[in-house]
């Protein structure tokens, strides 16, 4: 008789990127720019559709947005990447990065305002109009940032350390998921007074919409992010130099 192996099945490998390259850094640029942007246009309340359509107390119809559903998912397709390709220590960089960006932007604003405007300027109050509530809307972005991206990144990679390079789409849609649902509710509860959304059933629509179109952009564009992941990895010789450990 031949003695049981009593050894356990090899794991998969896990690997990750250094954030040593210029890729990494046209990432993160981006990724603030992206964030900086989206609390700007996000003072702006979007209707979508005329007439009235009510569920209870529940607005069903018109759709209620704001200006930031234009470019904010895009910040979670960045993290994605970042996640996959570099791993949760990039990831993180990132996610304070652009926090401490955004946090630039808010006092810049708030100094530039409270300064007294040329005699000949007339738009004082168009100015103080759009960016006033930017710092709501910034505090708004930045709790449910933190919480949304943080927990985007931490599902993804521990959801990589399990499967690896496999089942890469499932990773993408769970961890942005997960992240979308709790960046939105934190976002829409603390923003929704600043750009005048104080009805429970448009509050419902509001955040019901924010999550759907977030998603929905994620999932529109997802083809281009797993080639993007791809293009990257075969990219960065760092990436598939080692076998490096999770981190």
């Amino acid at each position: 008789m031949f003695p049981m192996s009593t050894s356990s099945p090899r794991r998969p490998t896990v690997r990750f990127a250094s954030r040593g390259s210029s890729h990494f850094d046209v990432l993160l640029a981006a990724f603030c720019v992206v964030l900086v942007v989206s609390n700007v246009v996000a003072t702006k309340p979007l209707e979508v559709g005329s007439g009235s359509v009510m569920l209870g107390p529940v607005q069903l119809w018109p759709l209620v947005l704001d200006g930031g559903v234009v470019l904010f998912p895009l910040a979670y397709v960045l993290g994605d990447v970042i996640s996959e390709v570099y791993g949760l220590r990039a990831a993180r960089r990132a996610i304070w990065t652009g926090f401490g960006a955004a946090l630039l932007a808010v006092a810049t604003f708030f100094v530039v305002q409270a300064l007294p405007p040329a005699g000949w300027y007339e738009n004082q109050a168009a100015f103080e109009a759009v960016l006033g509530p930017v710092a709501q809307i910034v505090t708004a972005s930045l709790a449910g940032y933190l919480a949304g991206q943080l927990l985007n990144s931490w599902v993804l990679v521990r959801m990589k350390q399990r499967t690896a390079e496999r089942r890469l789409v499932a990773r993408l849609v769970g961890s942005t998921g997960v992240g979308e649902v709790a960046d939105t509710v934190i976002f829409c509860a603390i923003a929704a007074p600043a750009i005048g959304i104080g009805d429970p059933g448009t509050f419902a629509n509001y955040v019901v919409m924010g999550v759907v179109m977030k998603v929905a952009v994620e999932l529109l564009v997802m083809p281009v992010t797993v080639r993007a992941i791809a293009w990257l990895k075969r990219r960065e010789p760092s990436y598939y130099a080692s076998d490096r450990p999770a981190r």
